[in-house]
């Protein structure tokens, strides 16, 4: 009986911690019951659809599930392209970004970040050519392509400023980072650049095709981008990603993803520079 009553008590106790979660929300939210969420499902394995199923998976998507589950409320997942990202924050359209997002202070003026992973920009090139690569000095003067839609152009160029000197890196906008893994299988680039959370990944989807080179060559924030207004939302996200954290969810699911590297500690808000 004593075990019953207390077991009781415990799940009575785990409710209204999921409900004061919930309480921190802001009061359309709350009223609405669910978080209307903005992505792009094109970045495995951060979020993409199913070849088989066409549903929308990875860490990103399973990450925003168990938030809905600990906040008390339904996710509503919105695609919309990269150039509306910002504009969808700022308008109201949806109440927050999960999409492989990263955190830069350039960004702070319309959204505040609740960053929950950390990342880097990471060079690769063909499995084939890895010889010619045996360290990041060997990517001065060559073609190195990344997503021109991302801030990988402006970290490529500060590297190779620092390391390059009259042999600097010739850059390579590409149209994603697709259309950059493309570029350098047909061999009209080098190198490419992509988060080194993407990479584990992609390296195991396509067995014997990649080579890293080098560690990541800056540190980076990935976060849910809110309204900057929002602080209440801002709260309770924060405290729903630390309660993952404190709950193993959020570790055993960087595990499914390969993505035990990129883990935080505690989520902050708006750490990216």
């Amino acid at each position: 009986m004593v075990m019953k009553r207390l077991l009781v008590t415990a799940a009575f106790l785990g409710a209204m911690t999921v409900s004061a979660l919930a309480i921190e929300l802001p009061p359309d939210i709350a009223k609405r019951g669910s978080l209307k969420v903005a992505l792009v499902p094109n970045y495995p394995p951060m979020e993409f659809r199913d070849p088989a199923t066409s549903a929308l998976t990875g860490f990103d998507i399973d990450l925003g599930e168990a938030l809905g589950r600990k906040l008390g409320v339904k996710i509503e997942w919105t695609e919309t392209s990269f150039a509306e990202f910002m504009p969808s924050i700022s308008t109201g359209r949806v109440d927050a970004i999960l999409s492989g997002f990263t955190d830069y202070a350039s960004r702070h003026e319309i959204a505040s970040f609740v960053d929950y992973l950390r990342s880097g920009p990471k060079f690769f090139v063909q499995q084939s050519r890895a010889s010619e690569f045996k360290d990041m000095a060997a990517l001065c003067g060559k073609k190195v392509g990344a997503s021109r839609r991302t801030m990988f152009p402006a970290e490529i160029d500060k590297w190779s400023q620092k390391n390059c000197g009259s042999n600097p890196i010739q850059f390579v906008g590409t149209d994603g980072s697709a259309d950059a893994r493309t570029q350098l299988r047909q061999g009209r680039i080098d190198a490419a650049v992509q988060g080194n959370e993407t990479l584990p990944y992609l390296m195991d989807l396509e067995p014997g095709t990649y080579a890293p080179v080098g560690d990541p060559f800056a540190t980076q924030f990935t976060g849910i981008a809110l309204p900057v207004k929002e602080k209440a939302l801002q709260q309770a996200i924060l405290e729903a990603v630390d309660a993952l954290i404190a709950d193993g969810t959020y570790r055993t699911l960087l595990a499914k993803w390969k993505l035990s590297d990129n883990a935080i500690e505690k989520a902050t808000i708006n750490a990216g520079q």
